[in-house]
């Protein structure tokens, strides 16, 4: 994009704290609007062994949210479950964007992998 400058790196973190997040593949199979939240979708996503829902901040971030249906995507799987707008999260979406001002788009494999693959 044409005069993006990129933000500045964040501190230095160990090997240990990067191994602690657990991120993996997972397919996106329903997104669902979040009636009391103006900008949140819920998504129903599967893991391979167990679906799960992610609340994803992304409502006014796509013309059609529900678009990314039937979309592998990366997930952040292991945080503590968080209650949002009357609704429990149990898991983060990783996109790519959001925090630099950019239309955020999906972190995606670069070719189908099983639900529940970790990166890293």
């Amino acid at each position: 994009m044409a005069g993006f400058t990129p933000a500045p790196i964040k501190p230095m973190v160990t090997i240990a704290a990067l191994e602690a997040l657990d991120i993996r593949a997972g397919t996106i199979e329903r997104v669902e609007d979040v009636p009391r939240s103006e900008k949140l979708m819920k998504l129903t996503v599967n893991f391979g062994d167990h679906s799960r829902t992610i609340l994803a901040g992304i409502k006014n971030e796509r013309e059609n949210p529900r678009e990314i249906e039937g979309r592998q995507a990366l997930f952040i799987v292991n945080l503590e479950p968080r209650k949002m707008a009357g609704e429990i999260s149990d898991g983060m979406l990783f996109d790519i964007g959001y925090a630099d001002g950019v239309p955020p788009v999906l972190s995606v494999p670069e070719g189908p992998v099983p639900n529940g693959t970790r990166a890293g």
